[in-house]
């Protein structure tokens, strides 16, 4: 067996890990390795000043472990906020596993997977995300208890995916209200971008409200039913370009980049995905420079997070619902707050998370 061992030259050369600009003050970033299962995970755990770290796990084909390793940053990060802005009290962490879910994914793989959750001592608590879904947490379960996002029959709030849905269209009808003076969605042009769980679901809110649905996806055959169930149109052009008043991205983040800001003709975004500036500073002063009303990711997509916290709390599907409900209300102020100051809708969600961070800080110290 050839072992690579790289000289101090090369050291220097390597990419940096700490360096990354994805590595915000994270506080500790777990390598998770089984060559019996074949596991290879990253746990990211950003911050645990509210709480402990919450964030589903994400299971992907990257296509570098450093990809692996900056997406599971910059989404732990956005759990921080997002965990903040809602008001819940649990810190930001998330997980990925690298590799095919559809091929490579054995219920010995989630259990060993459990086991390397566990041995953080409730530091981080998993859930379900892309690639995984509620028998996956209950086979985690079954080895660990610092797991939500389990299915009704074992106890748990089960798929979050229709909350996370919920919330997105409650932050969308804000958005729409707040830049057209109505938040009436009947007759809007609406292109969903991605139609998994959560897309389906909101595609399902937008065609029972009147709107004209547009859907994209790189499944074809999802394309085709979901076009035959909900009567949603199936856009084959360049998404970016499409001549619509609302676009939703509820596929993987980055989709908002160099490449494609200056192509976007909706004068609204909103939708479920992560991190979906690529620059969240530059790409967010564009959107605002444009006149584009942006619903701050980390924000409308906080529904899943609301369902799973009920397992910890206790709280009911009526209470799951209410929180939800508010992220309209929310999202408003923070629409309202960035054109009075004028500062992108981005950054004053962040400020408002980062204050609530700061001031239990205080208190802790104190």
């Amino acid at each position: 067996m050839q072992v690579d061992v790289l000289n101090a030259s090369e050291l220097k050369k390597a990419a940096p890990v700490f360096g990354q600009l994805s590595f915000d003050n994270h506080e500790q970033v777990v390598f998770c390795n089984d060559k019996d299962t074949g596991l290879k995970a990253i746990i990211g755990i950003h911050n645990t000043v509210l709480g402990p770290a919450l964030g589903g796990t994400r299971m992907w084909n990257y296509s570098t472990e450093w990809e692996a390793l900056n997406d599971v940053l910059r989404l732990s990060r956005g759990m921080t906020f997002k965990s903040a802005i809602t008001g819940l009290n649990l810190g930001g962490g998330k997980a990925v596993l690298i590799g095919d879910a559809k091929t490579q994914k054995t219920p010995e793989l989630m259990r060993k997977f459990g086991e390397f959750v566990h041995s953080l001592s409730g530091k981080y608590i998993t859930a379900e995300d892309v690639g995984m879904d509620t028998e996956d947490m209950d086979t985690v379960r079954e080895v660990t208890p610092y797991v939500t996002g389990i299915s009704e029959s074992k106890g748990g709030a089960g798929n979050p995916s229709p909350i996370t849905a919920y919330g997105v269209y409650m932050g969308m009808k804000a958005a729409a209200g707040f830049k057209y003076g109505s938040d009436k969605l009947e007759g809007k042009k609406i292109l969903v971008q991605g139609i998994g769980h959560v897309g389906e679901t909101l595609v399902d809110y937008l065609v029972k409200e009147g709107a004209q649905v547009f859907i994209s996806d790189i499944n074809q055959a999802r394309l085709q039913e979901v076009s035959a169930q909900y009567g949603a149109n199936i856009f084959v052009d360049d998404v970016y370009s499409a001549d619509v008043d609302i676009y939703a991205p509820c596929a993987l983040g980055a989709t908002i980049n160099d490449d494609t800001i200056n192509r976007i003709k909706a004068t609204v975004i909103a939708g479920a995905a992560n991190n979906q500036l690529a620059d969240e500073l530059r790409h967010g002063k564009i959107l605002q420079d444009k006149g584009i009303v942006y619903a701050p990711d980390f924000l409308i997509n906080a529904g899943g997070i609301i369902n799973v916290y009920a397992e910890l709390e206790g709280y009911d599907k009526k209470e799951i619902i209410r929180k939800t409900e508010n992220i309209y209300n929310t999202t408003m102020e923070i629409l309202r707050t960035a054109s009075s100051k004028d500062i992108t809708t981005h950054l004053a969600a962040l400020k408002i998370a980062q204050q609530r961070i700061d001031d239990r800080k205080s208190q802790n110290l104190n």
